[in-house]
């Protein structure tokens, strides 16, 4: 394995490089690698990220699935950017490891497409409802410093987003008990509501709310994002978190159906103008 945990550029190579084996030949793993002259070992170590490839190797692999011309180039380039790691390595060996996978695809993503049923996004936490949510999540089974961990990080992760040359678009829909479920209490909430309206006025930022008086909708079952990446190779991939564990979706025609479902509920939820009304009343409590 390499000396260190393959960086989030190494995992979207790796699992494209598998999705287009799977997807535009009939080779399976064990074909592929002979037709390549790579033992078996050595192609699935690639396609699980567990080794590193080279723009040659990557080329080799392009030229067997019939991969050519603009998108052959794109991916052997970006094969040659994938050991750059980000701010959010230093938090590997600190948090799980699904909330630091999920931390690097937000990083590199150009836009996020995000409902919540629970809580408000976590780009657009305060310090304090940042707090009051880890310490609530973790309950008393963890140490402050881990409480402590999960705040910087998150702290850490809005900055980066902030600072970005060109941030990553933001389209938010948050439902409307996650407003009124008080976390930390009155004075933490106000500061809360009053964050997002500061942000919500960015222009690369979309506030909706869910109100309950829409009744059903596709979030019902949980909160979910999607996100979108600048290179066209790469395909957009649905994030579902639970308590222990979370789900990468990236299957073409079930992103697609959460893809639709968000545009749904963007169209149930009050429009911007009238979802930052509701937070001005909120916070005038």
């Amino acid at each position: 394995m390499p000396a260190r945990p393959p960086t989030i550029r190494e995992r979207r190579l790796a699992a494209e490089l598998r999705r287009l084996r799977e997807n535009t030949t009939p080779l399976n793993l064990e074909e592929a690698a002979e037709r390549l002259a790579w033992s078996k070992t050595k192609l699935s170590r690639i396609e699980n990220a567990l080794r590193r490839v080279t723009p040659a190797e990557v080329q080799r692999m392009l030229d067997l699935y019939g991969v050519a011309g603009p998108r052959s180039d794109a991916l052997v380039g970006f094969s040659r950017t994938t050991r750059q790691r980000g701010w959010w390595d230093s938090y590997e060996n600190s948090l799980p490891t699904d909330y630091a996978t999920y931390m690097g695809l937000e990083a590199e993503a150009e836009w996020l497409s995000s409902y919540t049923l629970g809580l408000v996004h976590g780009l657009m936490q305060t310090e304090d409802y940042t707090y009051h949510v880890t310490k609530s999540i973790l309950m008393r089974f963890s140490p402050t410093s881990e409480v402590e961990r999960r705040v910087s990080a998150r702290m850490a992760r809005q900055k980066a987003w902030l600072e970005r040359e060109q941030p990553a678009r933001l389209w938010t829909i948050v439902d409307e008990a996650a407003l009124t479920r008080a976390m930390g209490g009155p004075d933490v909430m106000r500061a809360q509501y009053r964050r997002i309206i500061e942000l919500a006025d960015l222009p690369h930022v979309m506030f909706q709310v869910m109100p309950v008086a829409a009744g059903g909708h596709p979030g019902v079952v949980g909160s979910f994002a999607i996100m979108g990446f600048p290179e066209r190779f790469t395909p957009d991939v649905v994030y579902v978190e639970n308590m222990t564990s979370a789900l990468y979706i990236e299957d073409e025609r079930e992103v697609h159906t959460y893809a639709l479902a968000f545009e749904q509920m963007g169209a149930m939820a009050l429009s911007p103008e009238e979802s930052l009304a509701m937070l001005e009343r909120l916070a005038r409590q």
